[in-house]
């Protein structure tokens, strides 16, 4: 099951006293953010590195052609749960050993003066520009992370709860595996009719569009043994094949590195097939025509044909999406 899920603060661990601040034992069940703060300053770092113990930094990149509102919900606090980042820019954060949480980005969003408003996707439904200890309300592409204390980091990138825009998450600095994973494909053009959000913005989860247990991995398919992946979560594994795409898709989608900073990227740079699908441009007939065929395709497979229908032989768009579709699978 995908980290944020599964995963809460382990038990505490042995106190280590830290020469330079006074009255405080490095405990993860005391790891507040009073402490953290000190521990992220020059002079908190340089005392940390002495004793074994060092932040992890986590840069956030913004290459969409639009505003990005990244959201944080994780423990302990890092100073902030939720920020503006234009076009273009970037900002880093510092998160101190034993942290677990989720990043995500939020789009179309509309906050005034005083920091009040809302987003299109991904809003935490804190009605600020904090999202103040709420998640994204799904869909929301999701980097998730458990950062380890002398042992590996955890980490993946989620589709378990929606799309939303493309992410990326690359490690640097570390040892181990230290895999780039994520989501880089625009799966809102790829999105079955039946898992679209209205205007396109997102694609919901087959989870969250159905609420059925064998989706949802829940109930009697509350383990992996029982619950397979769907013809809707393979869509999203074969555009994007190592991020999680449903509950228990482990095996491929979780990574470790250790002592690794991380760089988290919003709309990396397209991949040859995602290229290849934006020439023909959005609403064009090849695409339309791979959408229905796909969805009829995902709705075959769950018994529920009838909802959609490919397009009849006499149709030239027919053969494209048919030849898209083969493409697409084996790519």
């Amino acid at each position: 099951m995908s980290i944020a899920m599964s995963v809460v603060l382990s038990s505490p661990r042995p106190h280590l006293s830290i020469p330079g601040i006074e009255g405080v034992r490095l405990n993860r069940s005391v790891f507040n953010s009073e402490l953290f703060r000190k521990l992220s300053s020059v002079e908190g770092r340089r005392i940390c590195r002495g004793v074994g113990v060092s932040a992890t930094t986590f840069t956030f990149v913004n290459k969409c052609d639009h505003t990005v509102w990244p959201g944080i919900l994780g423990k302990p606090d890092l100073g902030t749960s939720g920020f503006e980042l234009k076009r273009g820019s970037t900002r880093t954060f510092d998160a101190p050993p034993g942290w677990s949480g989720r990043f995500w980005g939020r789009t179309g969003c509309q906050f005034d003066d005083s920091g009040h408003g809302n987003c299109a996707t991904g809003d935490c439904g804190s009605g600020q520009v904090l999202c103040n200890g709420n998640g994204a309300t799904p869909p929301a592409t999701l980097a998730e992370f458990t950062l380890g204390s002398g042992s590996p980091d955890y980490y993946d990138v989620s589709l378990v709860d929606g799309y939303n825009l493309p992410m990326m998450v690359e490690s640097s600095g570390g040892s181990g595996s230290c895999a780039t994973t994520g989501c880089g494909a625009d799966l809102n053009r790829r999105c079955p009719a039946e898992l679209r959000v209205e205007g396109g913005d997102a694609c919901q989860s087959a989870c969250r569009a159905f609420g059925k247990p064998e989706f949802c991995c829940s109930g009697a398919f509350n383990s992996p043994a029982a619950c397979a992946p769907s013809m809707y979560s393979e869509i999203f594994k074969n555009a994007c094949p190592k991020s999680y795409s449903y509950a228990f898709d482990d095996a491929t989608s979780t990574f470790t590195c250790t002592g690794a900073d991380y760089t988290v990227t919003f709309c990396p740079s397209s991949s040859p097939s995602l290229k290849s699908l934006m020439e023909s441009g959005p609403g064009s007939s090849v695409e339309q025509a791979a959408v229905a065929t796909t969805s009829w395709i995902a709705n075959l497979a769950t018994g529920d044909s009838s909802r959609s229908k490919p397009f009849s032989p006499s149709n030239s768009a027919f053969f494209l999406s048919v030849t898209f579709i083969l493409s697409y699978l084996v790519s």
